[in-house]
């Protein structure tokens, strides 16, 4: 019996499983495009979600695309670790304070399906990226711009949520019917400027948006989740605390100014 991490190329799962290997706890990834030593898991192919010899699935939450499929998505999986002896679901949803994000739907349902499933869980309520709030902020002339306004995030470090991750499914018996909520510590862009040493200046709600609507790289349904992050960042909904990521990791979290800084200067445009 083993543990499966799944979308095991994404950057969370691939650190998951990183952290594990770094454990000595044996784990294997499953993806729709495996590479040698894992395992084909396909959400949109029923017939490739064979769980059979796991223990402990990690079920990263299948983003990245409308509800009803990310949905669809975690339900199929949740039926194949019913039928194939599954002993615990160890599930990345979404941060407590974030019931009013656009995006929140998806892993509140999930969530429910999987108390109702008979299965032993835990729910791991990950706080948004720190990369992500860094990677959110805009270059101009003068400095960064957002739509954060003077609003906080408790933003976390990925490779912070990845370490607890491997900690509750390393022992997941110890973690059993329980719910975390693993956030940082509130920061804003202008903390992140500062580090910088640069200027930010806020953009409106209404412009962020127009400039979504007008960016062809995003997904038909990305700009109403980019901007209701936006709105709720600026207007202080997601700076809510917790010590949970901290007795899990038994260590100080990692500085999440400093990870969103660095990811900030890394796009800026004369660094590339």
């Amino acid at each position: 019996m083993t543990i499966m991490v799944t979308g095991a190329n994404g950057q969370l799962a691939a650190l998951v499983l990183q952290e594990l290997a770094d454990l000595g706890v044996p784990a294997v990834g499953g993806t729709r495009k495996p590479a040698e030593g894992q395992r084909r898991i396909d959400f949109d192919d029923p017939g490739s979600l064979d769980l059979t010899g796991v223990s402990t699935l990690v079920l990263v939450s299948a983003g990245y695309a409308e509800d009803d499929r990310v949905t669809a998505r975690h339900l199929a999986a949740l039926e194949a670790a019913r039928r194939d002896g599954v002993g615990h679901v160890v599930y990345t949803s979404l941060t407590t304070a974030g019931d009013h994000l656009a995006f929140a739907l998806a892993h509140r349902v999930t969530e429910r399906a999987i108390e109702a499933s008979g299965l032993d869980w835990t729910i791991l309520r990950n706080g948004l990226y720190a990369e992500l709030f860094g990677a959110l902020l805009l270059w101009s002339g003068t400095g960064l711009e957002s739509a954060f306004g003077d609003g906080a995030l408790s933003a976390v470090a990925r490779h912070d949520l990845a370490a607890a991750a491997a900690v509750v499914a390393g022992k997941p018996e110890a973690h059993a019917g329980r719910s975390y909520d693993l956030v940082g510590a509130p920061i804003t862009a202008a903390d992140v400027a500062g580090r910088l040493g640069v200027a930010h200046r806020t953009l409106g709600l209404g412009e962020y948006r127009d400039r979504l609507l007008a960016d062809g790289g995003l997904l038909p349904f990305e700009p109403a989740y980019l901007a209701s992050l936006a709105t709720n960042v600026r207007h202080g909904l997601l700076r809510g605390t917790s010590g949970d990521l901290a007795d899990l990791l038994g260590r100080p979290i990692t500085d999440a100014v400093a990870v969103a800084a660095d990811t900030a200067a890394a796009m800026r445009p004369d660094s590339r």
